[in-house]
């Protein structure tokens, strides 16, 4: 029996049954490419393979990776725990908004023409039972529930007093300064879509409509492992070491991308094997994220282990520079390998490539647009066929690119607002599609 890196040949050594079903992959054929839309939006920017790479192309393997997975099982969150995730379900309103006749303004509820005879008060929260008839009004709290009878609302600072018991003013237009039963949503209405991703608002949205739970697809779990023999951790790397960025830095942006980091391991590249064990380990992770290991050098190990795992590669190298070695590969059915370089700029180019898309898909969430806007600056051109990612800033109504963006030098992204994919033929001044990068 063989044996290689210490594990049996033909076995599996990442655990678990693995699964090839076809890729839910739209042919080229089927994909249109349009011009950008009116809004800038670019929707459907999925050009053929450049030619001469074997390499995807940059937009293509954003659709492959967005495609490839099925979405995470829904499950019930209390309004409190679902900031974060993604709805499963349409939200709908289960009651009309607002609930009742309410009033926009503090001042008195009127019926008819004035003057008014006062006949009460009401405040938010309270009812006030009686009907009003023509020439009598409630005194009335904003947000508190309008007399049957009543035909607007008069501002309290647009009346006076008459007597203490009445009060005067100019007659309102009927229907000024009420909201309407229903006029927001009806009841049973749609409120938001399935595949939103949840967020205060939507919390809100829906404990006012009367929810108290939501389903919701849960943050795809990340389990990051760091390779390198020649990090450090702390403080100023040593002579030949270099500081890790990557572990600081994949965590915040797994949460940035809609997912939550489980486990985050440093690996050394050192004994080989080590890598294939810590994969393993990662059972609890929709999603394994490995960083340094995924060239082709004597030290990069994943994809020599992802072969002999039997895994099924939907990614395999991005025509694209930074990020070029990237990849993404499917264990099992429910187990996803991204493979990012180990510079860190390279490496966030190629996390917002895969990985971001990849979260999406299991969350439900639809592939976002990309907006596209003319793009100014200089940077040396990539080889021929080969998109270009660059930090940029805004600049009024296009995007400049920001200085400082080498494979393993993030000052350009830590002070952009985007990434611009710079298609082959690009020039200064020509469009392009952004990534938005929110800090």
């Amino acid at each position: 029996m063989r044996f290689v890196n210490g594990l049996e040949r033909g076995s599996n050594p990442l655990g678990g049954a693995l699964s090839r079903p076809e890729p839910r992959v739209v042919p080229m054929s089927a994909v249109s490419v349009t011009a950008p839309s009116a809004s800038g939006a670019d929707r459907a920017f999925v050009p053929d393979e450049p030619p001469g790479h074997p390499s995807v192309s940059w937009a293509r393997a954003r659709l492959l990776a967005h495609r490839a997975p099925r979405p995470l099982s829904p499950r019930t969150a209390p309004l409190a725990a679902a900031p974060g995730p993604t709805l499963a379900r349409q939200l709908t309103a289960l009651q009309p908004l607002p609930s009742f006749d309410t009033a926009a303004m503090d001042g008195y509820a009127v019926a008819g023409p004035g003057p008014w005879r006062i006949r009460g008060v009401v405040r938010a929260g309270a009812t006030w039972r009686g009907g009003l008839g023509a020439g009598e009004c409630v005194e009335i709290s904003t947000g508190a529930q309008v007399p049957a009878g009543a035909c607007a609302v008069l501002p309290l600072e647009s009346t006076w007093s008459m007597d203490g018991n009445s009060v005067g003013g100019a007659t309102p237009p009927p229907g000024r300064h009420i909201r309407v039963i229903g006029e927001d949503a009806p009841a049973g209405s749609a409120l938001a879509p399935a595949g939103t991703r949840i967020g205060p608002a939507l919390v809100g949205l829906a404990a006012s409509c009367g929810h108290d739970s939501l389903a919701v697809r849960p943050r795809p779990r990340i389990g990051v492992l760091i390779t390198g023999d020649e990090l450090d951790h702390t403080g100023r790397p040593g002579s030949g070491r270099v500081r890790d960025a990557l572990g600081p830095l994949i965590p915040a942006l797994v949460v940035q991308l809609g997912g939550e980091t489980c486990r985050l391991r440093h690996v050394p590249d050192r004994p080989t094997g080590s890598l294939a064990h810590a994969v393993h380990a990662m059972q609890d992770a929709d999603v394994v994220l490995v960083t340094g290991s995924s060239s082709v050098g004597a030290t990069d190990q994943l994809r020599r282990l992802l072969d002999e795992a039997g895994a099924r590669m939907i990614v395999d190298t991005v025509a694209c520079r930074p990020g070029h070695p990237m990849l993404l590969a499917q264990l099992t059915a429910n187990r996803w390998v991204v493979g990012l370089p180990g510079n860190p700029y390279a490496a966030l180019v190629a996390a917002h490539t895969l990985l971001g898309p990849l979260i999406a898909g299991l969350s439900g969430r639809t592939l976002s647009a990309l907006p596209r806007v003319p793009v100014t600056g200089r940077v040396r051109r990539a080889a021929a066929g080969l998109t270009r990612l660059v930090p940029v800033t805004w600049d009024g109504d296009g995007a400049r690119i920001a200085d400082g963006h080498r494979a393993a030098f993030l000052r350009g992204a830590a002070v952009g607002d985007a990434l611009a994919a710079l298609p082959p033929d690009w020039g200064d001044g020509g469009p392009a599609p952004l990534v938005l990068t929110p800090s």
